[in-house]
């Protein structure tokens, strides 16, 4: 492939649905780790990646060594908007999860209309590690846009990923557990293991329709005169109280 088609090649999976475009050795690492399927994964300083992985990843620097291609530093920079200080970026086949296969016993994140890109990916790097069934959110954004992907670290590979609509996830028969302010103070004493946790937007909150729909309404405990905490600040903290 000439640089050309090389170029050519990352601005249509930017665009393509199946396909996901990962940023930065840290987020190639945990796609390999989790059986990516890569296209292409390019560098413009091989010696520079090779350093990464052995001291990030080991156990899978040889898998990634074997498909890198290394380009000029000038084809490097036209791959991405932003290209990422660490100097490699790949494609890879999004994978596809099917929300029936999502584990009965593990809870679920919903996210309801996010806006932050980077602030997503941040709730599934939180996600992946706690261990959940799945993250899903509803709204326009893309669970796979190379920001969210950047800012998950690339483990979407790690814990399904979906967007979804409300009705999707309300035909799960879970419980549903929403993260508002007008809640009870946070106790997991009586809250299922398989509990959907809903967490709003920073901004408007969770919308009335779901917060009437939800089983329960509670809250984290904060400091008197504290108004809200960061999106995925949220996650982690509700996450990291279960039993």
């Amino acid at each position: 492939m000439n640089s050309n088609q090389l170029i050519d090649a990352f601005q249509r999976a930017r665009k393509d649905t199946d396909s996901a475009v990962i940023e930065g050795v840290q987020a190639i690492k945990h796609a390999a780790r989790f059986q990516a399927q890569f296209i292409n994964i390019i560098t413009c300083d091989q010696k520079q990646l090779e350093m990464f992985l052995t001291e990030l990843a080991p156990d899978i620097k040889s898998n990634i060594l074997s498909i890198v291609e290394e380009v000029s530093q000038v084809v490097f920079n036209k791959l991405s908007p932003q290209p990422p200080r660490t100097q490699v970026i790949a494609i890879a086949h999004r994978r596809s999860y099917q929300l029936q296969d999502l584990y009965a016993k593990k809870p679920i994140v919903f996210l309801e209309d996010p806006r932050d890109l980077e602030n997503i990916g941040a709730v599934i790097r939180v996600a992946a590690a706690a261990d959940v069934a799945g993250v899903c959110i509803t709204g326009p954004a893309d669970i796979w846009h190379p920001a969210v992907i950047r800012g998950a670290a690339g483990l979407q590979f790690a814990v399904p990923v979906f967007n979804i609509d409300i009705d999707d996830i309300l035909q799960f028969g879970r419980p549903l557990i929403s993260l508002d302010p007008t809640g009870e103070e946070l106790n997991f004493t009586h809250i299922p293991t398989n509990a959907i946790f809903i967490f709003g937007t920073e901004r408007h909150g969770i919308s009335k329709q779901l917060l009437a729909q939800s089983n329960k309404i509670i809250r984290l405990p904060m400091k008197s005169g504290v108004s809200s905490l960061n999106l995925a600040t949220s996650v982690a903290a509700t996450l990291y109280r279960l039993p």
